[in-house]
């Protein structure tokens, strides 16, 4: 399974909030067969601008300003495989809310792991270590 790595707390928007577009400066590699369940990897780190983006860009999201009161940004997990979602295709343009890129790979049925599993990630996409996929079991 193919694996992409997203800076927290997109990840944790993507798994619990409904982001359904995962915004990139790049296309899907023209091999990339869709639709793809992908795993979704919290990357090791963030940035202070990361939290301060999400949070800006979050308050104008009626449905998911309410939850982001909730979330507690010290105890999201870092470096691991958090869950699985669909690829459907990559835009350029998209009426959801979450689309602000040049590109956005649209995303669907997320699934959250019930316990993320740490794991080492990369750039672009990548693939997960079998031994690392037998672990998943979803909430």
């Amino acid at each position: 399974m193919k694996a992409l790595s997203i800076k927290q707390p997109w990840t944790w928007a993507i798994l619990f909030a409904g982001k359904d577009i995962e915004n990139r400066d790049w296309q899907l590699p023209k091999n990339f067969a869709l639709p793809q369940t992908i795993a979704v990897h919290a990357s090791k780190t963030t940035t202070k601008n990361e939290i301060c983006s999400f949070i800006d860009f979050s308050d104008r999201l009626i449905d998911v300003k309410p939850m982001i009161h909730l979330l507690d940004l010290n105890l999201l997990p870092f470096g691991a495989i958090l869950g699985t979602v669909e690829i459907l295709g990559c835009v350029q343009s998209c009426p959801s809310d979450w689309f602000v890129g040049d590109y956005g790979f649209l995303l669907h049925n997320p699934k959250p792991l019930i316990t993320p599993i740490p794991c080492k990630g990369a750039l672009g996409f990548w693939e997960v270590p079998a031994e690392i996929e037998k672990q998943f079991i979803f909430i």
